[in-house]
């Protein structure tokens, strides 16, 4: 059987593969194993705002208060935030509801130890193999455990989010699109009370809409609404916010590589990126690299996931890295990819230099890239498939020594993503095209 844990938590359609009894089960067995032996334990647990959230946060409780552990519900907050009140609150551990930048109809669950990071395979492997097992404890009368809800959770996170900036926003106007998820709250009031003006959309606890056309994913409405309110930039969150894509003020966007270009390459100039060097995936454009090693600073590669940036960060002795789609780690404020601080730091080398963000981005060149997500029926098997094998290896032959392809099945969703990157759009098309024909072809529904 595939593992149940995927590189981001435990996701599926809500109610159908990720139903109540499975999230059930899943808060009984990993408030044992993530606070044995502890007393007066306790697991706090935040959520989007998508639909099913509440029913599959009800079975969670009803799980984690069963196993004796105290549940503390922080209502709806960006992942993030409960990566950051696991600490702050002294939590024994911490629980996410949210499948981020999926559909409506789909949800996650993601754990985070004590220390607010995110679980390594083995402890979800533990996790995974106690799901139904009878030798849980069961307690009962007074052991069994209680539940609380904290009035005060986005206060705290916001209150937490304004510390990490020293530099005032006055006189900067951002338009920010919340897509309709955890950041509705947290994003507009954390920009305004650092003195920007802020113009909301898509700022509303709707889960029926979450990512519908907005957010993240879907930035135009973002890209026009800048142009229109002679803004200086645009931010967007996708559902858990724990991503950023930015918006310059002529309406083109700043993916999470140029992003990490300024806030890198300032902090390199300011002697304030330890070793001179930021943690990106094999997915990170090719100018970054250019960018950063012509500053005289370095780049360590990680496998795709931000959980890899992670390992190499702690590794390495690294505060800053992360992934091209904006979910970006600075590591001195918390232990997750954050939109929300992001935009902060983005913000802080705007407001100290004075520049127009389209003038920030010139720091790196981009070398073209396409990227194509397959929808597949099954994502097993696909690397022993002599069509595909056959038609990557032609692409290799085709980019040479001039540029690179990528294909790798999705941890998060059944699809299989083609990347080519290198300097001739015209050929990365048509090879991303070849590529993701066969594998349409032999896999696809």
């Amino acid at each position: 059987m595939p593992r149940l844990f995927g590189t981001d938590g435990v996701r599926g359609v809500a109610n159908r593969d990720l139903q109540p009894e499975l999230a059930f089960a899943l808060g009984r067995a990993a408030a044992f194993v993530l606070t044995r032996g502890k007393q007066n334990a306790r697991m706090v647990i935040g959520r989007d705002t998508r639909v099913s959230g509440e029913m599959l946060e009800a079975a969670l409780v009803a799980g984690i208060t069963s196993a004796g552990v105290q549940a503390e519900r922080l209502g709806v907050i960006p992942t993030p935030g409960v990566a950051y009140l696991v600490r702050k609150l002294g939590a024994d551990a911490g629980v996410m509801i949210s499948a981020s930048h999926n559909p409506v109809p789909d949800n996650g669950i993601k754990f985070f130890s004590g220390d607010g990071f995110k679980l390594p395979d083995e402890v979800e492997d533990e996790i995974e193999a106690l799901l139904y097992s009878e030798k849980l404890p069961r307690p009962t009368g007074i052991e069994v455990g209680r539940v609380v809800d904290r009035t005060d959770a986005t206060e705290l996170y916001i209150e937490f989010l304004k510390s990490t900036i020293y530099q005032s926003l006055a006189g900067l106007k951002i338009v920010v699109d919340c897509g309709f998820g955890a950041a509705y709250r947290v994003a507009p009031e954390t920009y305004r009370a650092l003195g920007a003006e802020v113009v909301a959309l898509n700022a509303e606890n709707d889960g029926t809409r979450i990512n519908v056309g907005c957010g993240s994913t879907h930035p135009e409405m973002l890209q026009e609404a800048v142009k229109a309110h002679k803004a200086n930039l645009g931010i967007a969150h996708d559902g858990d916010a724990d991503r950023i894509i930015a918006v310059d003020e002529t309406g083109a966007l700043v993916d999470g590589d140029r992003i990490m270009a300024i806030c890198g390459l300032d902090r390199l100039e300011r002697g304030q990126l330890p070793k001179q060097t930021i943690a990106v995936t094999v997915y990170s454009n090719l100018g970054l690299h250019e960018a950063f090693h012509q500053a005289g600073g370095k780049v360590k590669v990680t496998a795709n996931g931000d959980r890899y940036v992670l390992e190499a960060m702690r590794e390495n002795g690294l505060v800053l890295g992360g992934e091209q789609s904006g979910h970006i780690i600075f590591l001195e404020h918390n232990t997750t990819g954050d939109g929300v601080l992001t935009a902060l730091q983005l913000l802080e080398v705007m407001a100290r230099k004075g520049k127009p963000l389209s003038e920030l981005a010139q720091v790196m060149r981009c070398f073209p890239q396409v990227l194509r997500n397959v929808p597949v029926r099954t994502k097993e098997g696909w690397e022993a498939n002599p069509r595909i094998s056959a038609a990557i290896a032609k692409a290799e032959e085709l980019l040479a020594a001039k540029g690179r392809i990528f294909v790798r099945p999705s941890g998060t969703e059944q699809l299989i993503r083609v990347m080519a990157e290198g300097p001739e759009a015209e050929l990365l098309e048509r090879i991303v095209a070849d590529v993701a024909g066969a594998i349409q072809e032999e896999l696809g529904n």
